[in-house]
Formats: structure tokens, sequence, C-alpha cells
């Protein structure tokens, strides 16, 4: 089982001119609204490609927070270990620019995506996870984040520990993504080249890895979009190349990749420690096929991850 602590966000994508048909006058704004965030997507993406996946998110009880739940279980994630809270939704508004890459305007305060415990996550059972990803805004927006990282670096005592930073500049300042000292207990980190020019601006990308493995992280992953990806395990290293794909958009992918990584991982019996069975070829392969789920999300509308049943189709077409 891979465990996956994180927020949920309502995505809600402007629409400037109304659908024919809808009914809605020349100049109003519709939005359709989808479920998302980060980690969110990484455990439906998990659970649909056959990992048993455990969310643990503060689902609020408002609209939203029920098409978080509906979405997430429907792709089979254990919700046992969420908290039901008392806090609005997170919702954020998404333009998709002529790339189908998404830019977003946040209505995050006071939002239960940020609201974490330490006693709250104190009782949240990761029920024998082999793994616990997390990141993303739940790491490092207040007043929740020092819990969410206590709880990251206590679960690395028993389980491997995946972070995804998926920064968000408009709603948390460079200084609080420390990613050196998160590398103290991640053992996986899985980022954008935008999220690295974010974090290390004008830095070689193979310095910035280095500087990674020797805080204490195995394995760097970072994603370069069509280009494919870089696969950095304490200092060796090997690109991976992305599949060809019509990109309809890429809202979620870097997610999807996540969760492919992962599961490839988990499948091989590499999770669970410190990743000291694994070799780079393996990591590649793991890339790979994290590649093939990332590309399949950018072919159709919205975080729609795929069922492992589309790549078995895609692998025998």
């Amino acid at each position: 089982m891979i465990a996956v602590l994180g927020e949920c966000v309502a995505d809600a994508f402007a629409e400037h001119e109304p659908r024919a048909g809808s009914g809605a006058p020349a100049g109003e704004l519709t939005l359709r609204v989808h479920a998302g965030g980060g980690p969110a997507n990484t455990a439906v993406a998990l659970a649909r490609l056959g990992t048993p996946t455990r969310f643990l998110g503060r689902l609020s009880g408002d609209v939203f927070g029920r098409l978080f739940r509906d979405r997430l279980a429907s792709s089979g994630v254990d919700l046992s270990a969420c908290v039901e809270a008392a806090e609005p939704s997170t919702l954020a508004v998404a333009s998709l620019d002529e790339r189908g890459q998404a830019a977003y305007g946040f209505h995050a305060e006071g939002a239960a995506d940020w609201a974490w415990t330490a006693a709250e996550l104190g009782s949240r059972d990761l029920g024998g996870a082999s793994c616990l990803h997390t990141g993303s805004l739940a790491l490092v927006r207040e007043p929740g984040r020092d819990a969410v990282e206590a709880f990251a670096a206590d679960a690395a005592r028993r389980a491997t520990v995946s972070i995804d930073p998926n920064v968000r500049p408009s709603l948390a300042p460079r200084v609080a993504y420390d990613v050196t000292r998160w590398c103290a207990f991640a053992d996986i980190l899985r980022l954008s080249e935008d999220d690295l020019a974010f974090l290390a601006p004008d830095e070689p990308v193979e310095r910035v890895c280095d500087l990674w493995h020797a805080a204490g992280a195995p394995l760097v992953i970072v994603t370069r979009g069509g280009a494919g990806a870089l696969v950095s395990l304490n200092g060796e290293r090997a690109e991976v190349a992305a599949p060809r794909v019509t990109v309809v958009d890429t809202v979620g992918a870097g997610d999807a990749f996540t969760a492919g990584l992962l599961h490839r991982l988990d499948r091989g019996g590499l999770l669970g420690g410190r990743l000291d069975g694994l070799d780079l070829g393996t990591a590649v392969d793991a890339a790979a096929f994290a590649a093939r789920v990332a590309a399949l999300t950018c072919a159709v509308a919205g975080a729609n991850p795929p069922w492992a049943r589309d790549l078995d189709d895609r692998a025998s077409a």
C-alpha cells in the first residue's frame, strides 16, 4: 500500500465563450469544475493503476468536498484516514494557454487543506504502507506545514518517503520550499523543470541533484514535459524520453508521472526503505513507465489519469 498525504483542490476552468446551447448569455464567464490537487491526483492515478492507496486529507463538507470524495472513492482510493473538516475547500481558477499549460489563481485562505494539527496526524493510520507520498502546498502552507513535515519525517523510519514540491509561487515563497532539509527524510524527489527553475534559478541541474543527494535523497527525477525526464540516482544519471502524444492539456501530468513511478517501484518490491536495492537501470525503467502514464494523461482533458487497462491496451496495440 502507498499512503498519500496532502490537499484536494477544486480546479475551475474558465470558459469565456458560452457553449452552444448552454443558454448562457454572451459576456458571462462559465466555469467547469474538476476535482484536483497534486496529492489527490497522485492518489487517484495510483489506485487506477492497481496500487492499493490510502489518502490522508482534510475534506470539507461543502459541495467541492463531496466532489473530492466521489472522485477518490470511485477510483478505488481508501478514504478511511481522512478528516471531516469544517473549513471550506480550496478553489483554483485555471486558464489554459495554447500549449495546454494551466495558469492558476487560488482562493485558499482558511481552507481545510492547510489546517492539519499534530494531534490529527498523530491519529492517522498509514496501514502498513510501504511508502508515504506528500509535498505540494500541504508541506509549505501555514498553519499545518510543521505537522505535515513532522509526520513525513517520522514515517521515514518505516517507509519510503516521496516528495513532489509542486511549487506555487503565488501561494508560498521560495524560502518555504526547504528541499534540502526535506532530503534528510525524503528518498524520492520528483519535480518539474519549472519547479527547479524557481527553487534553484541559474543553477545547473546536475549540481542541484548532487546537492540533494548529499543531503540524503537517493533518487531525484526532473520531468521536462515533451523532452522527457532526467533520472539521477546518487549521482548516476540517465535521460528518459517522453512518448509522443497529441496534447489536449498538461493538467495533472506531473502527478500522473509520480504515480507511475511509485507504482512501478512498488511492484518491483523496492519501496519500504531507503531504496538500497535500486539501481539506475531499474530507476530508468520505472521512469519510462511513468512517462507513459503522464503521456496518456496529457491526451485527455483535465487531470484524468489512465486505468491499468488503458496501458495494457496501448501495450498490445
